[in-house]
């Protein structure tokens, strides 16, 4: 059965271990800004970029060298009609062999095409799956967004970090 939901993979020489860590050091691959852990299961972090983007995450499958899974706990877009998108969806990273290759398949469960922010969200997975996430895992330095400083709604993370 066909799914809509944004899958993009990529394929590296490094092992599924290199790969797995890699994925878990979030701050070196989608944002300097995180805030919160990463790695372990039940950990919850924020993602912020400048006052567009907020999510609260919370890592509920830990599979090492296997598989990580976020859940989206809270999102809000500046650019969106529609205040639930993304929230309750999951984000998937499954690692595994393939012809002397581990191969990252990267599932957004619930990102489908009906959503208003699909076009923009696919566009920036992409680019952070196939271009920060590959260079951090093959030369050890991603392009994560780098850190903002000033500027952003520091409100709305302090609510998360309290709830």
């Amino acid at each position: 059965m066909a799914t809509s939901d944004f899958t993009t993979t990529l394929l590296v020489e490094q092992t599924p271990n290199d790969v797995f860590n890699a994925i878990n050091n979030v701050r070196g691959w989608w944002s300097e800004e995180i805030e919160g852990g990463t790695d372990k299961l039940d950990d919850e972090f924020i993602y912020h970029y400048k006052d567009v983007h907020y999510c609260k995450m919370k890592l509920i499958e830990v599979v090492p060298g296997k598989k990580v899974v976020w859940s989206v706990l809270d999102n809000y877009f500046k650019f969106t009609r529609d205040k639930s998108e993304w929230k309750g969806t999951r984000i998937v990273f499954e690692i595994s062999g393939k012809d002397n290759q581990t191969q990252v398949r990267f599932t957004h469960l619930g990102l489908v095409p009906e959503y208003e922010c699909f076009d923009v969200c696919r566009d920036a997975w992409s680019n952070y799956i196939k271009n920060s996430l590959r260079k951090l895992i093959v030369t050890g330095k991603g392009e994560p967004n780098p850190k903002e400083g000033e500027g952003f709604n520091a409100e709305i993370v302090k609510k998360w970090k309290l709830e």
